[in-house]
Order: C-alpha cells, then structure tokens, then sequence
C-alpha cells in the first residue's frame, strides 16, 4: 500500500480534530448555562453580577446585574413562547435556536441523503445483475455524501462523527482512483487513444 492515502487520512483527522477542538479549547469556561427553548445562555460569576459568554451578542454587554440577567432570560423566554407552535416544535427537532442554522443541518441532510442513495443504487445494480456488485457511482455518492457530513460535524463540535469521516473521504476517494487507474491501464493494454476514444488504426500491408 502506497503511504500517500495513509499520510492524507492522518492529516484530515488533525485538521478535523482541530477544527472541533478549537473552538471548544477557545470557548471561555462558564458557571451556570440556561436553555430557553432551541438557545442555551452560558454565564459566568463576576464580583457584582454575571457576565455572559454565550451568545455572541450579550457578552459585549459586559457584567450585568442578577436583576438584568433575569429580565434578558424573561424577555428570551418572551420572545420564544411568542414563535408558532409548528416553529417551536421544528426548531426543538433539528436542535437550532435560528433559521439561520438551518443551512447547516440541510447540509447535514444532504450527506445523509446522498449515504442512503449509494446504498439504494448498490442495491438496485446488484439485484439486476443478480450478484453483488459495487458500480463507480456508490464511491462517489459516498464521497459526497463524507464530504457533507464532515462539514455538518464540525459545525455540531462532534468529535465522534468527525472521526468517523475524516477516514471515509480518503478511502473513497482512493477507490475512485483506482477504478480510474484501472481503466487507464485496460486503454494502454487495448492499444485504445485516451483522448479519442477509439482502437488503433491498421497499419497498410506491404
């Protein structure tokens, strides 16, 4: 086996270890953490009230009295209770406290979708052929499919699903190399022209 796969699968699971790590490692500690609905809000004690650290727009606020962090955390509450039920329910399912965040679990999604579609076709192939049979397509939908659920992990801070793709890009990128070599070799062997297409021409006798 060629070291070049096994060096690529190790540099992505560092680079993905990295980028679930680092924003956990950079994230300041907190004291006390409350879920209003889909948002959670991590405080800190400070001398005099409490300084919150998530999200991003209450901690330029500074250290806010126990009072203003109970009128932030109502008014939170407020604003939760007066979204739809259909909103509050959908939002509670996907686990995102904005729409916004959508984006990232319809690429999520995406990945899924593409992961149960190479299967299906796999499927579908070998049961015309009446064998088991991998086709080139199963490699690429799952390599589309890797592909978006890493980015989904990382966006989740999922130690464990980013393991798991870090390895699933490099192997199936590798198999559709060499399916590509492979067939590379069959044209030389033919005598067939890459670019052409077509088998050589006969030379004149004489």
């Amino acid at each position: 086996m060629k070291p070049g796969p096994i060096v690529a699968m190790i540099a992505l699971i560092g680079v993905g270890m990295w980028l679930v790590l680092q924003p956990a490692l950079s994230r300041e500690s907190y004291d006390l953490e409350v879920r209003v609905g889909a948002k959670q809000f991590r405080l800190q004690e400070r001398e005099g009230g409490y300084q919150f650290v998530s999200p991003a727009d209450l901690e330029s606020r500074g250290v806010v009295s126990a009072g203003e962090k109970d009128q932030i955390l109502r008014e939170a509450t407020a604003d939760w209770n007066a979204r739809p039920s259909w909103e509050r329910a959908l939002m509670g399912f996907f686990n995102i406290s904005s729409w916004v965040n959508f984006g990232w679990v319809a690429i999520g999604l995406i990945g899924q979708g593409a992961f149960f579609g190479r299967m299906f076709v796999q499927w579908i192939v070998s049961e015309k052929s009446r064998q088991s049979q991998v086709p080139e397509i199963f490699w690429w939908f799952s390599l589309v499919g890797a592909i978006f659920l890493f980015t989904y992990f990382v966006w989740r801070v999922d130690v464990v699903g980013v393991l798991g793709q870090s390895t699933g890009i490099v192997i199936y990128a590798r198999n559709l190399r060499l399916i590509h070599k492979h067939r590379a070799r069959e044209r030389r062997h033919s005598g067939e022209s890459p670019a052409s297409g077509g088998t050589p021409h006969e030379r004149p006798a004489g």
